[in-house]
């Protein structure tokens, strides 16, 4: 905004002017690309400093690392689960079974907080119901769903439980909290509360999508290792379980490691459809 005030200011002004806001402007983002370089700068120290304290303090006694482990063990433990051929099993369960609860989650989700806008009745009766809901700790519904459902299937039905209720909670908070002014004047021109919803409800609840998209791919990551520490025999959460049992904390922080790493992806996955999805908003 500042930048886009200096320019229309210098386009009015006089030569001097628009020399002196542009000198102001290129002052003010070479300020902007000094921050990110320093943000940056330090948060690669931060990384550097702690993968450098995990790795001595091992080493010098300070800890155990039959419990801790060290970076180079990791990357070690990380070979040797591709030298074995078993990375690229574990890590493709985990990310079909978040993808999967992820998009059930926000279509469930999505499809109950509609209906819940458009019958205020429900949304009465169901709201205390909801909440106990969302409160309830998932992980204590495991072996119910395991008993189900199965091993498999459980999976799935625990990160969709961890996944949904912040989803209906999170758009049904943004669906009411649409402009009152806009939908009365839609209202006065005649249109149906199907025509609110698609043209005024929907398009200002953008934003709340998005938020509830980040939201919900960590919680069904989440969900989906929860599953796996209960009855899977492949993913990461298996990988987690297994090394624990074992005592192989190296193979138990590399899953961790590429947890991490997954959650980095989904991440900037979503930053990228956000970004995507506002320029098509604003081109509208």
């Amino acid at each position: 905004m500042r930048s886009e005030a200096m320019q229309s200011d210098a386009v009015k002004g006089s030569p001097a002017a628009a020399a002196a806001a542009s000198a102001e402007y290129r002052a003010w983002a070479a300020a902007r690309r000094r921050e990110r370089i320093a943000v940056l700068g330090w948060r690669v120290l931060l990384v550097v400093a702690v993968l450098a304290l995990w790795e001595a303090a091992p080493r010098l006694g300070l800890v155990n690392p039959m419990l801790t482990s060290h970076p180079s063990a990791v990357w070690q433990g990380f070979l040797v689960l591709i030298e074995e051929g078993d990375l690229g099993l574990h890590v493709g369960v985990t990310v079909i079974e978040t993808i999967a609860a992820f998009a059930l989650s926000m279509i469930i989700g999505t499809a109950a907080a509609l209906a819940l806008w458009s019958w205020p009745m429900v949304q009465k009766v169901l709201d205390p119901f909801l909440v106990v809901a969302n409160a309830l700790p998932k992980i204590a519904l495991v072996p119910i769903f395991y008993i189900w459902l199965g091993p498999t299937q459980s999976i799935y039905a625990v990160a969709v439980a961890v996944a949904v209720f912040i989803t209906i909670l999170m758009m049904y908070t943004g669906f009411v909290q649409t402009d009152p002014n806009k939908i009365k004047l839609v209202r006065t021109l005649g249109a149906s509360r199907s025509q609110i919803l698609r043209k005024v409800v929907l398009p200002a609840n953008l934003a709340t999508f998005i938020a509830t998209l980040k939201a919900n791919a960590g919680l069904a990551l989440v969900g989906v290792i929860v599953g796996e520490f209960q009855s899977a025999n492949a993913g990461l959460g298996y990988l987690i379980v297994y090394g624990s049992q074992i005592f192989r904390m190296d193979m138990v922080m590399a899953a961790i490691v590429i947890l991490a790493v997954l959650s980095l992806l989904i991440y900037l996955a979503i930053q990228l459809a956000e970004a995507r999805l506002m320029r098509g908003g604003a081109g509208h």
